[in-house]
């Protein structure tokens, strides 16, 4: 489907709402695996808009959230080091550690700056150097092609006090760990498509073929949205399961092959934990071998002790186990000025979203609690 002006027309989307309707003759569950889609969902009521047979199930698509603790604690350590410029995005600051958050070791007096571009922070280190400057370099494969660029640049321009502290996760190896769980109850996936962007689709259809669960890239507005869905019904009521691209305009099969060399030179494979999840097996990125004088994990050596807030189930929101509300935390212990954890406080938190556009809800059903 193309982009046009048809799109503003509410009458397009209720006509998709009510092929879906028609199409629908069991009960589904989809998965969105991004957090901008996510708040696209909950904020234009999408999901309550479906009939009750299609069900929307948010998964591990925020990747400020499933930045682990002991991280964000390093994060914090380094920042607090006497002469260390510490350099983030800003949805990075208020994610809480063991102790604290970056606004906190800002308020405590440390040089903690928010930039908008990982090149921004190799400027800072080359108007500062008798500082050392480290950056923050978390996301997902949308994020890194600038993270690596910026790391070739402190290079090229032989900036020995810059360096970046990498959590890099990728999508594909989170979906093939919900998709190989023997109880999942996930019957097709919207992925991401700034990702698919970046990196092409071709992971994804050796998913599909491996899981037989049907995928559909999807972009992020309302009726981009509801298009994915309309989609994955469609094949989940024939039978079928495929690979699809909704989102033409902007992914192509083979991606951004610039990227991707990029990616190939500064970047490696690596193990990588997911807060509240575990360690997948090559879900992440660490600095390559002739890099690793940029990276700032081997540059400082912090003593971090983690230790989760065990009224915190972010691990089971960010699973699509339960949804938000069904934490007894939520709203209450937890909320976006005194957050557990991270996906109430990031801007693509599955929490934050409930919290923002459905705190006049009357009250969920909370039996599933602990």
């Amino acid at each position: 489907m193309k982009y046009v002006d048809e799109y503003a027309d509410p009458a397009f989307a209720r006509r998709i709402i009510a092929e879906i309707a028609s199409v629908a003759t069991r009960s589904v569950r989809i998965m969105e695996v991004c957090g901008g889609q996510t708040h696209t969902i909950l904020r234009n009521g999408i999901d309550q808009l479906l009939p009750s047979q299609v069900e929307l199930i948010h998964g591990p698509g925020c990747p400020v959230c499933v930045t682990p603790l002991e991280t964000i604690d390093q994060a914090l350590a380094i920042a607090r080091t006497p002469g260390v410029i510490f350099c983030s995005f800003g949805d990075m600051l208020r994610v809480p550690g063991s102790g604290g958050d970056l606004h906190t070791v800002r308020a405590e007096g440390g040089d903690v700056r928010v930039v908008y571009s990982p090149l921004d922070a190799v400027d800072v280190a080359a108007a500062n150097p008798d500082r050392e400057v480290v950056f923050f370099a978390v996301g997902f494969e949308t994020t890194a092609p600038a993270n690596a660029l910026a790391v070739r640049s402190a290079r090229d321009r032989s900036l020995g006090n810059f360096s970046i502290l990498v959590s890099h996760v990728r999508v594909p190896p989170a979906l093939e760990m919900i998709m190989a769980d023997p109880g999942s109850t996930i019957d097709a996936f919207l992925a991401a498509g700034h990702v698919c962007a970046v990196m092409g689709v071709a992971e994804y259809g050796r998913l599909v073929q491996r899981h037989r669960v049907p995928v559909i890239v999807t972009g992020f507005e309302p009726i981009d949205v509801l298009d994915g869905i309309r989609r994955a019904v469609v094949q989940l009521m024939a039978g079928q399961a495929k690979l699809e691209n909704a989102y033409e305009r902007a992914v192509t099969t083979a991606g951004n092959t610039v990227a991707q060399s990029l990616l190939e030179d500064v970047f490696a494979p690596v193990d990588r934990a997911w807060r509240g999840i575990g360690i997948l097996p090559d879900s992440g990125w660490r600095l390559a071998e002739v890099y690793e004088p940029f990276d700032a994990a081997r540059r400082f050596s912090a003593d971090v002790r983690t230790k989760e807030d065990s009224r915190c189930r972010g691990g089971e929101v960010l699973l699509g186990t339960i949804k938000p509300p069904q934490c007894s935390a939520f709203g209450t212990d937890c909320t976006p000025r005194t957050p557990l954890g991270a996906p109430m406080v990031s801007d693509e938190g599955v929490c934050a979203a409930y919290h923002r556009y459905r705190s006049f809800d009357p009250p969920a059903d909370r039996t599933g609690d602990r």
